[in-house]
């Protein structure tokens, strides 16, 4: 079953930012554009290079109206650690959600039970709760969250334009299709 159209499932969860634990829950992302960024473990390979990518972008994601959130089935206090000791990580300001209980990788359906890791996804979420979009790769294969931005203003402009839809590489300001009998063939 997908996920999309979904609303994100209960959850509770302490989190590592800006040097502080802090409490976490799904009603942390209702009232504002959210992405979800599970990736497997702290202190590997792939995953500082995406985390930091993550944070290169957060800025601007944070000028759309979009707060992060990466999760990994470690410990905040792992995150600390990781956060504390490498280059990369130390970087990340936005929020770290420690989820040893596998609660959250559960309700996302990213959980691969046998290693008790998460795959690398990635989920945008609009004010409502509800996921737009998911990008779940293979663990060798690093994200470009270049490439998000893309997507969380295609989705912000259909959330806020009813009866519009954005083609293939649309831009921000780019024409959209209003589907209709019309248009059928047409493209």
């Amino acid at each position: 079953m997908s996920l999309i159209g979904t609303e994100v499932k209960p959850f509770a969860a302490s989190a590592f930012q800006n040097g502080e634990f802090i409490e976490v829950s799904e009603a942390n992302m209702k009232g504002k554009w959210s992405v979800v960024c599970f990736y497997p473990a702290d202190f590997t390979f792939v995953c500082p290079t995406e985390l930091e990518d993550l944070q290169d972008q957060y800025a601007t994601l944070k000028d759309i109206g979009v707060e992060v959130y990466s999760v990994s089935t470690d410990s905040h206090f792992v995150h600390k650690a990781w956060h504390d000791s490498s280059e990369a990580i130390g970087k990340v300001t936005y929020i770290m959600i420690g989820d040893p209980s596998h609660t959250i990788s559960r309700n996302f359906e990213v959980l691969i039970e046998e290693d008790g890791m998460a795959d690398r996804g990635t989920f945008i979420i609009d004010p409502n709760g509800v996921i737009q979009a998911v990008e779940i790769t293979a663990g060798g294969i690093g994200r470009d969250a270049s490439t998000l931005i893309s997507k969380i203003k295609a989705a912000q402009y259909v959330h806020n334009h009813p009866g519009e839809v954005c083609p293939a590489k649309w831009k921000e300001g780019a024409e959209t299709l209003k589907p209709s009998l019309d248009l059928v063939g047409k493209i």
